[in-house]
Parts: structure tokens; C-alpha cells; sequence
């Protein structure tokens, strides 16, 4: 996909104290640097936002959301309270929301099916040694005339977890260019996360409101 604008690159900012930073990422913005990019990412972004000329921030993404998918990403602001975050993980509440094709049958349903990656690092569902356990959770929010808008808890957190459940379902991401079909924007978006802080392990829970190219997916299918 083409690389995002300068004004594609806006992040909101959901919540920030001397610990953690939590902000709304924008569709088709990296999380962390790969091989082919190493600059415009949410990492270093978030980061230039919160250095100075005479201070360099640290900062360290607890977890990655895909490029294509906006919504609420959790970083810590030292690298002890991001192991802390992350081997904490499985109790993190995960709520997601997802544009797809077509109308499941049942309201409400719980997939789980075990996933592995291929050579070409597609996800993939099916029975294999090196496939891992995955649950994920959906219901029905809203029905159109050919699409539909579920809500989707995650119980495990694996890679393109919700695209491929949703494609082996038969209902996949709207947009998705690689298990589905390529479009605009993917329907796929971070809606909240509660963890616990872990300076002092309250429990907090950060919400970021679907943008409205998310939502004209449903709305406006064409």
C-alpha cells in the first residue's frame, strides 16, 4: 500500500503519564520500523512527540497493531514497565471492531481454531505441530444490506488472529488485500484496552471512537 501522508500521520494521544502512552493510530501507519522502513512509524513519532532538543524520549510498544488497522496502541516509557505490561498480556481485555462481508449466521460465536504462519508468513488455520492455540470472540453488532459489524474480544493475541478466524469463517475483513479482498481502508479497528498500569496495577481501560472511514465501510459498502 501506498505510504501514508503527513496528514495521514496524525495520532491522537489517549492517555500519557511519566510511565505509559497510550494513543489512537491511524490506518496504514506502521507500528515499528521494519527492513523497508525505519521512519514514520508510530514508535518514532510518538516518540519525537514526547522528546526535546536536549532530552531523546525512550519508548517501547508493549504490542504491534497491522498497518492497516487503527485504533488504541499501548506503549511503555522504560523498558522494565514494558516486560511488566507484557508478561501481564493474557489479562488484558482486547475489544475490537470489524467491518466484513456478508452476515454471519449465528449472532454471537466463539472461534477456535489453531493457527500457523506459511513460508510467505500468511496465517493460517488448521492442525499442524507448530499451529498454536487461538480463541476469538464475536457478536453481531449490526446487519447491512451486504455487509455486517461485529465486536470481537480476544482471548489470544496472535499474529492477524481476527483476519484469518474471520476468513476461515467465511465472513472476511472488509478490505483485507491479503485474506480477503483489497479496498480503501481494511475494516478493522483497536476499539478498546484495559490492562493494569503497572506502576501501581490499577486497572485503566483506553477507548478510541472508529474513525469515519472505518464506519463508511458499513455504512456506505459502495
Amino acid at each position: 500500500s501506498a505510504p501514508p501522508t503527513r496528514r495521514d500521520l496524525a495520532f491522537t494521544t489517549l492517555y500519557l503519564d511519566n510511565d505509559i502512552v497510550t494513543i489512537d493510530k491511524p490506518a496504514g501507519l506502521l507500528s515499528v520500523s521494519t527492513d523497508e522502513q525505519r521512519d514514520r512509524t508510530a514508535l518514532s513519532l510518538v516518540r519525537d512527540s514526547l522528546s526535546s532538543a536536549r532530552n531523546r524520549a525512550m519508548l517501547w510498544p508493549v504490542h504491534r497493531l497491522d498497518r492497516e488497522t487503527s485504533g488504541v496502541m499501548l506503549f511503555a516509557r522504560t523498558k522494565e514497565f514494558r516486560d511488566r505490561l507484557q508478561s501481564a498480556w493474557a489479562n488484558a481485555e482486547k475489544t475490537y471492531l470489524a467491518v466484513v462481508e456478508g452476515h454471519p449466521e449465528a449472532e454471537e460465536g466463539v472461534i477456535e481454531q489453531p493457527l500457523w504462519e506459511d513460508r510467505s508468513l500468511n496465517v493460517r488455520v488448521g492442525h499442524r505441530p507448530e499451529a498454536k492455540d487461538s480463541r476469538t470472540l464475536y457478536q453481531v453488532l449490526k446487519k447491512g444490506q451486504s455487509r455486517s459489524l461485529l465486536q470481537i474480544q480476544l482471548d489470544t493475541g496472535r499474529r492477524h488472529q481476527i483476519r484469518a478466524h474471520l476468513t476461515w469463517l467465511g465472513h472476511a475483513v472488509v478490505g483485507d488485500r491479503r485474506y480477503g479482498t483489497a479496498g480503501k481502508r481494511m475494516g478493522l479497528h483497536a476499539l478498546e484496552l484495559t490492562v493494569n498500569h503497572p506502576r501501581d496495577n490499577s486497572r485503566l481501560t483506553f477507548k478510541a471512537d472508529p474513525p469515519k472511514e472505518f464506519l463508511d465501510l458499513f455504512e456506505r459498502p459502495r
